[in-house]
């Protein structure tokens, strides 16, 4: 028979009451301070959802009504620095911290009038919802995306976990500051389940990080009960697993969510690492709106009941009402002014006729700004020293394009102790798989940061530092097929979020990442990452071709404040090419492309390894063909100006990839290219791509799956035929 050892988890696991210690000191002030919150959020929310049934919220509005008390009771003692992340629903937890952010000190609300900043919280948050020019985020967030920085309310996030990443981000940022400042994340039963939210936490223990894991159990997942998703409903023993201190409390009452939350908050204030905090508490509405959930049929009227009977006003009341600090009358008092507000509120926004309210209609955002703040202005890049090889003010020497990317990435850490690098294996094997990082671990020890494999984890947590702005992380994705595991948190939260919060939150990251074709990787390690990315708002994306274009486009990447990809290829890394001897401070502008060679018969655009390819298929032919380097490859960074130049000259055009049919750059690109060039075009667009699968392992079906200079040339000899000019080209 076996010997079996009971293990023991190393964190403990803790269920939390309050006693009656617990409310004295509290204290009357605090406790009605609390109560007072509670009574705005819940009429806060009551408007929306009477706005809502009058139609005038355009998408969903998930209320909150019901789970106020685990918003408050864990908001109240936060400290002004303090900051949430939160998810789609999320109203109680946004207008609870920006609350406790201009409620400070104590005005009793039985007798003093609500501030100014505070019925333009209010305002300004109902018209958020509304989708309204005034919102925090200029009416482009709504009801699911709620920022306000000042506030420390760091945004709501649609996606079911996927704004946790980024809480451990900003507590990375508060850590590597030397703060004792504290992130909240909030999130349902639901999200607990989703991949980013185990790899955040995981991140979060391995490097102590001062982020609490809220997770409000209201007992579904829209209609599927906590016990249809998990075998363990108790789901802060989801925090045991990573050795994550973890508490579980009743979140209809406030104040033992507030002692949860002291003795959270104990934990991470002394660096002792993150907390888990499970409130279990009830949402009275469906999904979405304000209709009980027992009329869909997957909860009982008994049990809506039961639960309106431990509503976390009338439990704090009860608690208030037992220690003589408040009355009825005095309740009444305070639910009347928060209603009041709100009819204010809503009176500023709309317009009333009977019982019909409609939408004021100078409040809506104009349509001119629909992509208003999508990426910056590049402004931050002025005044730069910018410099192209053909005039460069320093020495060039051969370099080897791999030294390069290691050796500009040195320049600039030794400079600005804000950057620093992530990913995989960065800081072992000479410097990462390719040698890409070669040096620096040695130099920075603590700013090359090894990440387990956990793609959306470490993804999202550098995108929460840089939106947090006071650090600059450059991410590595060992692979850009690796970027799929990631998606969420590079399309979703990176790319979307400057756009979706109002223009005004920067993102300033760098991802690098290589191209492995050729390599025997196969069809998971293969990818071309520009044509994924070009498809998504955002994101600028570079592929340098040479190591002195590789420097510049950095620099400019490194100073850029939106997310920029930067894409390397193997087949460069050991090659030796003209770059900097030791000037690597330099920059190229992003958004220019580079002739490399110029020609009359023809224009060739391509990027990265390809530019050689190209250029030794036109030497091949003997052809006048004009090979421009595109280098910048987002929407707002090609250079429609030279490209025109060029084909108005030529008046024939291709567009020339090294990778798959499949999520192909070319495609996007060649439909631009029809469209703006049509009347000066001799022949349709061209295109020089690989096979529709992805490369195989198998040498010659791998060779056979992605283009070089033999396919180039095939092409460009099949147009000029085309043409009438096929004797332009070698026999």
């Amino acid at each position: 028979m076996a010997k079996t050892k009971k293990l023991t988890p190393m964190a403990d696991w803790l269920e939390i009451s309050a006693t009656e210690a617990d409310w004295n000191k509290l204290g009357r002030e605090e406790a009605i301070k609390m109560h007072n919150h509670l009574h705005l959020v819940r009429a806060f929310e009551e408007m929306v959802l009477e706005i809502d049934g009058q139609g005038l919220i355009h998408g969903p509005a998930h209320s909150s009504i019901g789970q106020e008390g685990g918003a408050i009771g864990s908001i109240a003692p936060l400290r002004p620095g303090d900051q949430v992340t939160g998810s789609h629903r999320g109203h109680h937890q946004f207008i609870a911290k920006a609350l406790t952010y201009l409620d400070q000190g104590y005005a009793d609300p039985l007798t003093t009038d609500l501030s100014d900043d505070i019925h333009l919280l209010l305002q300004k948050s109902l018209a958020e919802i509304m989708g309204l020019a005034q919102g925090f985020c200029k009416g482009r967030g709504g009801s699911m995306h709620l920022r306000w920085d000042k506030v420390g309310a760091l945004g709501t996030n649609a996606i079911v976990g996927g704004g946790v990443p980024f809480a451990t981000g900003a507590a990375w940022s508060k850590k590597r500051s030397g703060s004792d400042e504290v992130v909240f994340s909030y999130f349902g039963e639901g999200s607990a389940h989703i991949g980013s939210v185990p790899e955040a936490m995981n991140l979060a223990a391995l490097w102590d990080l001062p982020v609490c894991f809220f997770i409000e159990n209201n007992g579904f997942a829209v209609a599927t009960t906590v016990e249809e998703e998990t075998r363990e409903t108790r789901v802060s023993s989801r925090g045991l697993a990573f050795g994550i201190p973890s508490f579980r409390v009743d979140g209809m009452d406030p104040v033992a969510v507030r002692v949860a939350t002291e003795k959270a908050l104990e934990i991470m204030r002394s660096g002792q690492g993150p907390t888990v905090i499970e409130a279990v508490l009830y949402r009275y509405f469906h999904h979405g709106g304000g209709i009980a959930a027992s009329a869909f049929g997957y909860r009982s009227k008994e049990d809506e009941a039961k639960w309106r009977e431990r509503d976390p006003l009338l439990v704090m009341l009860n608690g208030l009402k037992d220690r003589k600090w408040l009355d009825d009358e005095g309740d009444a008092t305070i639910a009347a002014r928060a209603r009041n507000a709100m009819q204010k509120v809503a009176s500023a926004l709309t317009i009333e006729e009977g019982n019909k309210r409609t939408v004021i209609e100078s409040l809506w955002p104009d349509t001119a700004m629909r992509d208003a703040g999508l990426r910056g202005d590049l402004s931050e890049l002025d005044g730069l020293r910018f410099e192209e090889q053909e005039a460069f003010s320093g020495e060039l020497a051969e370099v080897r394009f791999v030294d390069a990317v290691a050796e500009v990435m040195n320049r600039r850490m030794a400079e600005d102790d804000r950057i620093f690098c992530i990913g995989e294996d960065i800081h072992r094997l000479k410097g990462g798989t390719n040698g890409a990082t070669k040096g620096l671990a040695e130099k920075y020890p603590d700013r090359i940061i090894p990440t387990p494999i956990a793609e959306a984890g470490f993804s999202g947590l550098a995108g929460g530092v840089a939106m947090a702005g006071i650090f600059r992380p450059v991410v590595e994705l060992m692979y850009p097929d690796f970027a799929l595991v990631a998606a969420d948190q590079l399309f979703n939260q990176i790319g979307k979020a400057r756009h979706m919060f109002g223009g005004d939150a920067a993102m300033p990251i760098v991802f690098r990442t290589k191209i492995a074709i050729g390599t025997g990787y196969g069809s998971q390690h293969s990818m071309d990452p520009a044509g994924l990315f070009a498809q998504w708002p955002g994101w600028r994306i570079v592929a340098p071709s040479t190591p002195f274009d590789y420097v510049g486009l950095m620099n400019s990447a490194l100073a850029c404040e939106d997310p920029v990809l930067v894409i390397e290829h193997v087949g460069l890394y050991n090659q030796k090419m003209p770059g900097p001897a030791s000037d690597y401070d330099y920059y190229i502008p992003l958004g220019k492309a580079k002739v490399v060679r110029e020609g009359q018969a023809m224009t060739i655009l391509t990027y990265s390894a390809m530019v050689e390819e190209s250029r030794k298929a036109v030497d091949a032919l003997g052809l006048d063909a004009e090979i421009i380097d595109l280098r910048s490859l987002d929407r707002a960074g090609i250079d429609w100006d030279r490209i025109e130049a060029s084909i108005k000259k030529t008046n024939n055009v291709v567009v020339v990839e090294q990778s798959p049919l499949t999520v192909s750059y070319g495609a996007m690109l060649t439909d631009e290219l029809q469209r703006r060039f049509f009347d000066f075009l001799d022949q349709p667009v061209q295109r020089v791509h690989g096979g529709e699968s992805s490369p195989s392992v198998s040498k010659v079906l791998e060779r056979a799956a992605f283009a070089m200079a033999p396919e180039v040339e095939v092409q460009l000899r099949q147009m000029m035929i085309d043409t009438g000019r096929g004797d332009l080209v070698r026999a």
